[in-house]
């Protein structure tokens, strides 16, 4: 399909999955427009609700764009009982806060085109990991609001879906699982398919997803995951 002049927001789009999700909408012809702190995109701190609407103002005045790729997102590894307050308003700030104020300035060109495609980045972490309070919780959100935008939007050509990737080698993974830690081992040890993942394979889930033939798949969550989640997610 001729994707011409069709374009995508990708937050966190700099680096890590992002950054390769970006690279692949170039690829199949959808051109990327990024937000993140650092970059050659559009440069804002998202956590700020004041900041992204400012960098969403800059990204829709060249006109509509009718797809959406919440990625950013922040981890902040902590016990339960070590987690902090001030840790869990980031992680929501940034995890869910965020992905709604980008879905609604989207969606009214979304609604005018009949046509949208959002992708929530969660993770297989939603289904329950230690050391990940905040972060859990919040991914465990995405997917919540990933299934209440699929049935309201579902009549509008719009889909709504998330991705779960499991251990994927990113900076954000090599900071919260330092290199050759036994925890880190135990992790990788663990993926079925006996590899940790790459950002490339999310990108291609994430291709999927985007386009336009994909119409028939909404409020779903697909674990890329080398087969982490079989037998801890629900049929």
């Amino acid at each position: 399909m001729d994707n011409a002049g069709e374009r995508v927001l990708i937050t966190g789009g700099a680096a890590g999955i992002g950054a390769a999700i970006a690279a692949r909408c170039r690829a199949d012809g959808i051109l990327p427009v990024v937000i993140d702190r650092t970059g050659d995109g559009i440069l804002a701190d998202l956590s700020n609700p004041t900041e992204t609407a400012r960098a969403l103002e800059e990204a829709l005045s060249g006109g509509p764009i009718t797809r959406l790729v919440n990625n950013v997102g922040i981890v902040c590894p902590a016990t339960a009982d070590e987690q902090s307050f001030e840790e869990l308003e980031l992680a929501w700030s940034l995890n869910i806060r965020c992905a709604l104020l980008c879905m609604q300035a989207l969606l009214p060109g979304m609604r005018d085109a009949g046509f949208g495609r959002i992708i929530n980045m969660s993770s297989r972490a939603a289904l329950g990991k230690e050391l990940r309070t905040a972060y859990a919780a919040t991914k465990a959100g995405l997917i919540g609001m990933t299934r209440v935008w699929a049935l309201e939007f579902g009549g509008l050509g719009i889909t709504v879906n998330a991705i779960g990737p499991g251990p994927i080698r990113t900076e954000l993974f090599d900071r919260a699982n330092p290199h050759n830690h036994p925890r880190t081992r135990a992790i990788i040890d663990a993926v079925p398919v006996k590899r940790i993942g790459t950002p490339e394979d999310v990108a291609h889930a994430a291709s999927y997803l985007l386009d336009a033939r994909s119409g028939f798949v909404t409020g779903q969550v697909l674990y890329v995951c080398g087969g982490m989640t079989v037998g801890v997610a629900g049929i």
